[in-house]
């Protein structure tokens, strides 16, 4: 069984419950970065610990928070290190528009990843873009880089799509499943 660490920022709590529902899929431990941008006490050293990582954040004007990059640029110390290399990488985002350019965000967890010299796990979920299909079907929203959700501006997290929140946690599973794999 692989070790994997959920690292996240959320704004509104709609992020927050989408890495809950990605760590349950992966039986993963949080970590949730503070309104400052800061991780918790022992938060670097679960990072090195675990055998893979999945980078959370919501898509504030077309990429992740500032709190969320106030951590990746914190990064530099275990990117000198290589303390991540050829650790499993993914990542989710969450926001209140259909589409919000969430991919924007997506690149930036990616590139981060390759940054550290990580291995991106994709969604590996097909879509569902037929006419039969239906808002809480897995992948709805179409995304194949990273799990992708959408919430009401003025809804909290009751309001989130069912479909999204089980898009989330099969995607928590595929990265554990594959980090497994890799660890042997």
């Amino acid at each position: 069984m692989a070790r994997i660490a959920v690292v996240f920022h959320s704004g509104y709590g709609h992020t927050q419950r989408m890495a809950q529902a990605v760590a349950e899929g992966a039986n993963a431990e949080l970590i949730a970065i503070d309104a400052d941008g800061n991780l918790p006490q022992g938060g670097w050293e679960q990072l090195k610990a675990a055998d893979g990582i999945i980078f959370g954040s919501p898509t504030y004007m077309g990429s992740v928070s500032w709190q969320f990059k106030k951590f990746a640029d914190a990064s530099s110390k275990p990117w000198f290190a290589q303390e991540w290399k050829d650790k499993v990488a993914a990542g989710f985002t969450n926001s209140a528009g259909m589409n919000g350019d969430k991919q924007g965000t997506i690149t930036t967890l990616f590139t981060l990843a390759m940054q550290h010299s990580m291995i991106w796990v994709s969604q590996g979920l097909m879509p569902a873009n037929t006419k039969a299909a239906r808002r809480d079907d897995l992948n709805y929203l179409v995304s194949y880089a990273g799990a992708i959700a959408q919430s009401p501006s003025d809804g909290g997290i009751a309001d989130m799509a069912a479909g999204d929140l089980a898009t989330a946690k099969v995607f928590g599973k595929r990265v554990a499943d594959i980090a497994a794999r890799l660890k042997g």
